[in-house]
């Protein structure tokens, strides 16, 4: 039996962050998450590329411009949509979310999902670095092992 496993090295990868400015409270730390991950786990932060959007919304686009350049091995995508008293919410989580997939699905990069969707400000807050950890941090080390395990198939 073979068994592929991603590692946890960041050392000589390229990494693109695409982050929405929208509750930017929150998406700033995620973004120093994501970061903290990577250097933490061997990168150079001389190897990111940090590229700001609107918000969530505009996030599928720019990485899918940004994987179509085969400059970066991995792309991180940070955003924060928090419910409020309209549907907006679900329209912007959803359209997001299947965005991405698809830039992943057709480009073959890996393209990891640090959106935050919460029903609350307390929610967001506790997912972007207090009680409930660092999604930003948890999506750059989906990035890292991501690349690993494709680097191991092919």
């Amino acid at each position: 039996m073979k068994i592929i496993n991603g590692n946890l090295t960041a050392e000589g990868l390229n990494f693109a962050i695409v982050v929405g400015r929208f509750n930017s409270l929150i998406t700033e730390k995620l973004l120093e998450g994501a970061i903290d991950c990577i250097e933490r786990h061997g990168g150079n932060i001389d190897n990111i590329t940090v590229v700001r959007v609107p918000g969530s919304f505009e996030i599928p686009l720019i990485a899918k411009k940004l994987a179509k350049t085969k400059k970066y091995d991995a792309i991180i995508c940070l955003g924060a949509v928090i419910r409020g008293s309209t549907p907006h919410f679900d329209f912007v989580a959803n359209e997001t979310t299947k965005g991405i997939a698809q830039v992943s699905l057709e480009t073959e990069v890996p393209i990891s999902y640090g959106i935050l969707t919460t029903d609350t400000i307390e929610q967001a807050i506790e997912r972007a670095g207090t009680k409930m950890g660092n999604k930003g941090f948890d999506a750059a080390l989906t990035a890292i092992e991501m690349v690993n395990v494709l680097k191991e198939i092919e």
